[in-house]
């Protein structure tokens, strides 16, 4: 069987076929660091590690680029809002430089805690400027963007007769500021900004033909993949969300900036809602990873989002995660059985029953990564595991290792269990307390400045210390 991958751009299934033989590009758009990564980042990047993973199975060289959005991204689609970064810097009373750091180092922790294998290569937007504001001037130049006597520069949409076209939106319903105030200097409402002019106070802002600003949160994606991945590539991921505007607006700038197709496969994975309603700050149901992981295996987490196909939606609750938590150390224990038995052996599978799973399971993914299917392969493949244990069968059983190893690479899942790790937290646990009472301690005897050092020093560490009263 042949790869078939959901298009978002034909809607329909088809087979997948790279640009260059044995290379495939891919772009996934990445976070936006203005505040903890969350279970919609989890379900996102969970399901395109497994992309990544599976096109490295079937033996292709795998470029996969991610951006860090660190500067343009607006609280609105209306151009006239605030960056989300600087918000959250006025908020924490820091520099967003800081608060751009300080979220992008979470979001990699929670990404690693989720086994999810670092992009190729992960650019910052703030990095990139230079490259920006050359597709800007290019876009200018052709007549698709205008620069307004306020230094802002937007790009005409209804120059771009393809416009809508991923979305299946007509441009009467495609208005920008649907939830904000719409930019006043606008030719028309629908226009996207590409380039804006830093009000006074602003401080990430750049030098460029229109004066100190800073780019729009669109030009960053199509700058990026152009400069690692060519003028078109292979597969560009994100949430269903990012369709409109955000890809939408990508497709619009990259064409006529290069003059040629901008991406062959669009893919995008659903939602994630919680007992049923859509997550989000405002409903008070947001769920932080690092929250998560305070009360789950993050391999509970990871096995329960790969219980639904990435085009669908998740539904969260605790208990839901729980069950797959119980479902999971089942699989997890008869691993472990089956490798006691098999000692240090490892074998190519011969055993036909070994076999017709491992096939299914490959054809499972084959249809556009159909991890659920997959998962219903792995529970049987875990059935058979058990009762070879039963039986003894040392040499099923070290086919039953190879097959499971498999497995394990294509969806990220770690079998081999965390006893060593739980057993590492604990001590550092403990330790941390013993520090906390000595501090403690030192406070109570008023040696302020021992005391200081120590806290000094386990915020340097990323620790930090709240003072009791003593």
């Amino acid at each position: 069987m042949a790869l078939k991958i959901y298009n978002s751009f034909t809607k329909t299934r088809q087979e997948f076929k790279p640009i260059i033989p044995g290379f495939v590009g891919m772009y996934v758009c990445g976070p936006t660091v203005y505040g903890p990564p969350h279970l919609g980042h989890a379900r996102s990047y969970t399901n395109f590690d497994v992309v990544f993973r599976y096109l490295q199975y079937l033996g292709y060289k795998v470029k996969y680029v991610q951006n860090i959005t660190d500067v343009g991204h607006l609280v609105g689609d209306g151009d006239d809002g605030e960056d989300k970064i600087l918000k959250q810097a006025k908020k924490e009373n820091v520099d967003p430089y800081e608060i751009a750091y300080k979220y992008e180092t979470l979001y990699f922790d929670a990404m690693q805690k989720l086994n999810i294998l670092k992009p190729s290569i992960s650019a910052r937007a703030t990095g990139f400027i230079p490259e920006m504001i050359d597709m800007v001037e290019k876009l200018i130049a052709k007549g698709y963007a205008y620069v307004t006597p306020k230094g802002n520069v937007y790009y005409r949409v209804h120059k771009f007769g393809s416009y809508g076209q991923l979305s299946n939106r007509k441009l009467e319903n495609t208005l920008s500021g649907e939830r904000i105030d719409i930019a006043t200097d606008k030719e028309n409402p629908e226009d996207f900004a590409l380039w804006k002019t830093a009000e006074g106070g602003h401080i990430m802002k750049w030098k460029s033909p229109w004066g100190e600003g800073y780019p729009g949160w669109h030009i960053e994606c199509s700058t990026l993949s152009k400069k690692f991945l060519g003028e078109t590539f292979d597969i560009h991921g994100g949430g269903i969300d990012n369709i409109f505007p955000h890809h939408e607006c990508e497709c619009a700038q990259s064409e006529i900036a290069n003059g040629k197709k901008f991406v062959n496969f669009f893919m995008h994975n659903n939602l994630v809602t919680v007992n049923g309603t859509k997550m989000g700050k405002s409903l008070g149901n947001f769920i932080t990873l690092e929250d998560l992981f305070s009360e789950f295996d993050s391999m509970y987490v990871r096995y329960f989002i790969l219980q639904f196909h990435y085009r669908s939606p998740v539904d969260f609750t605790k208990q839901a995660i729980a069950k797959a938590g119980e479902q999971f150390d089942k699989i997890r224990e008869t691993y472990k059985e089956i490798k006691a038995l098999a000692g240090d052996k490892v074998a190519q599978p011969k055993d036909a029953s070994v076999l017709e799973i491992f096939n299914n399971f490959i054809a499972a993914m084959d249809e556009d990564f159909n991890t659920p299917l997959a998962i219903s392969e792995l529970l049987k493949l875990t059935k058979l595991a058990g009762q070879v244990v039963q039986n003894k069968d040392a040499k099923t059983a070290s086919e039953l290792i190879d097959v499971f190893g498999k497995i394990s690479f294509i969806l990220g899942l770690d079998f081999e269990g965390n006893e060593e790790k739980k057993e590492k937290s604990g001590n550092e646990e403990k330790l941390l307390e013993i520090i906390a009472d000595v501090r403690n301690k030192l406070r109570a005897e008023k040696n302020y400045a021992a005391s200081d050092y120590i806290r000094d020093q386990l915020s340097a560490a990323g620790i930090v210390v709240s003072d009791k009263k003593v």
